[in-house]
């Protein structure tokens, strides 16, 4: 018998229970745990210096006005 399913485990408990199965020779682990994407805010949070930030918080705030008091 050679059937391969792609299951998600959400138990820390079951993914144990399968790595035991595979040490028993039951089964095989194809793909080992897979990464999810950061978001990017968490991963550039807190990477621009607050002056900076500030900057390009007034810079926005400009253009926004500027783009209101724009006449068509």
């Amino acid at each position: 018998m050679n059937n391969t399913m792609f299951i998600q485990i959400v138990d820390a408990k079951a993914e144990q229970l399968l790595y035991n199965l595979e040490d028993l020779h039951l089964i095989r682990v194809l793909a080992k745990p897979i990464q999810t994407k950061q978001k990017l805010s968490e991963k550039y949070a807190g990477k621009l210096p607050s002056q900076m930030t500030e900057a390009l918080e007034q810079y926005i705030a400009q253009s926004r006005s500027q783009w209101n008091e724009r006449s068509i």
